[in-house]
């Protein structure tokens, strides 16, 4: 990988920041690599992210400084209205649930996706790179035992060259946890919406018995939905209807110790 930085024509490289234990990692394993600084990291804020999130960029802003990298660049989506500059916003103008809920990851392109493109594409760096013909360097955490999302992944596109360095270098959870160890950094703890669709009935627990008023959000949103073809934030369940039938409290690990990339 270092030979990417050794050409002579201008180069960018940036990397895709989510704030979990994947990209955390990728800094870890850059720095052992004695690799160059990246030119930007992007972490995309849907305003959804969970404190611990917001705490942890904190955090690894601060290891950043102290071993050369950029600061990590925030980035959301554009938006008309203040309702729209958040996905929950935007759920609750329009009497709807994430596009998760539905089988589609339009909220991810929307609010994850599209806020990156739209800061590359302002980028000088960048400009120059695409003047010259080359194209920008990404780097995305795909850990090395997620075959399924890699392995069909784009190498690139029309601007960019896609690199998972953790495919590369063969790291899968356990590896990405002792990098993090090794960078004296927290686990990241669980990195999503607190009121995404994805989440498990342990997870939503664990939302519950951590942050309760995050919880109860998430609730109103689902009851603000307008729902015809499906009953919740769990697709098939209503996270309230779950929440009130359970007989008795499950214990949960905190969302703040799930390691989630």
């Amino acid at each position: 990988m270092l030979d990417l930085f050794e050409q002579q024509y201008p180069q960018m490289h940036v990397l895709c920041f989510g704030g979990g234990t994947d990209s955390t990692a990728i800094l870890g394993g850059w720095k052992e690599r004695g690799l160059p600084p990246f030119d930007a990291i992007l972490f995309a804020d849907t305003g959804g992210e969970r404190p611990h999130t917001y705490e942890h960029v904190k955090r690894t802003n601060e290891w950043l400084r102290a071993n050369g990298q950029p600061q990590i660049t925030m980035v959301r989506k554009a938006a008309r209205t203040v309702d729209d500059a958040t996905l929950e916003g935007n759920c609750l103008r329009r009497g709807s649930l994430p596009g998760l809920a539905y089988g589609f990851k339009t909220c991810s392109q929307k609010y994850k996706m599209q806020p990156q493109e739209k800061w590359l594409n302002n980028s000088e760096q960048a400009k120059v790179v695409w003047k010259v013909g080359g194209k920008v360097h990404r780097y995305i955490g795909y850990e090395f035992s997620e075959r399924r999302r890699w392995a069909k992944a784009p190498l690139e596109d029309d601007k960019c060259i896609n690199h998972y360095p953790l495919v590369e270098w063969e790291w899968s959870r356990p590896e990405c946890i002792d990098a993090i160890k090794r960078m004296r950094l927290p686990l990241p703890g669980k990195s999503s919406c607190f009121f995404c669709p994805a989440s498990t009935k342990p997870e939503i627990d664990a939302l519950k018995n951590t942050y309760p008023l995050l919880f109860q959000r998430a609730l109103a949103m689902e009851d603000n939905a307008i729902l015809k073809t499906v009953k919740g934030l769990g697709r098939r369940f209503s996270w309230r209807d779950y929440a009130t039938t359970k007989e008795e409290p499950t214990v949960t690990p905190c969302l703040v110790c799930v390691d989630e990339s």
